[in-house]
């Protein structure tokens, strides 16, 4: 039979372990990603230092994600370059970069923004023709004017959209329920631990008497 003061803890575990947040915050915010193989990977650099190759795809998505970037709303329509960029020539010390733009859905808005009217555009596609050295900041900017950026340099807006707002948290959020939190084995073990350190104590003073 545990003694008491094992008892005790066991609750004490059990309540931690509960206590973890049931949901995490999401970011409503433009995530940045690449069309690579046949999928869209999630852009480990930001748009001022990723300079993509010609033939390149870049991919924009407005949405309320988890913060984490791979788990991010990924753009709805596939990077497929020989489509976007069908209708532009390739020109003689110019590199073509496709653009995908995905606004989001109306339940990605920003509150104040649907308060006022202002609802997602049409998602779309474009192709920028710029000098091989253009990073993916320039060329969005080419294809997508106006941007909007944070004191921090934060993309908050392309193509105007949306008005206002930066990267806002989200109560409740999309982020998966096991983020935010200590693992199962993670918090068994700690139980362990505490378990294990009340049995030696309990022993000690078992010894003294």
């Amino acid at each position: 039979m545990l003694p008491a003061l094992l008892l005790a803890l066991l609750p004490a575990v059990l309540i931690g372990t509960a206590a973890g947040p049931a949901e995490a915050a999401g970011y409503r915010y433009w995530s940045f990603w690449k069309w690579s193989g046949d999928a869209w990977t999630y852009q480990q650099q930001g748009p001022v230092g990723y300079l993509p190759p010609d033939g390149g795809v870049d991919g924009w998505r407005f949405a309320d994600s988890p913060d984490g970037g791979r788990a991010a709303a990924r753009p709805g329509a596939p990077g497929d370059f020989a489509t976007i960029c069908a209708g532009t020539p390739a020109a003689a010390g110019r590199k073509r970069v496709g653009v995908v733009l995905d606004f989001g859905t109306a339940a990605d808005a920003p509150p104040g923004a649907l308060a006022t009217g202002e609802l997602p555009p049409a998602p779309r596609t474009a192709c920028a023709s710029v000098p091989p050295g253009a990073s993916s900041a320039e060329v969005v900017a080419a294809v997508a004017p106006p941007l909007r950026y944070d004191s921090a340099g934060l993309l908050c807006a392309i193509a105007g959209y949306p008005r206002a707002g930066c990267g806002e948290p989200v109560a409740g959020g999309s982020r998966p329920a096991h983020d935010g939190g200590p693992s199962v084995g993670l918090i068994a073990g700690a139980a362990a631990v505490l378990l294990l350190g009340a049995g030696a104590v309990w022993q000690a003073r078992r010894r003294r008497h």
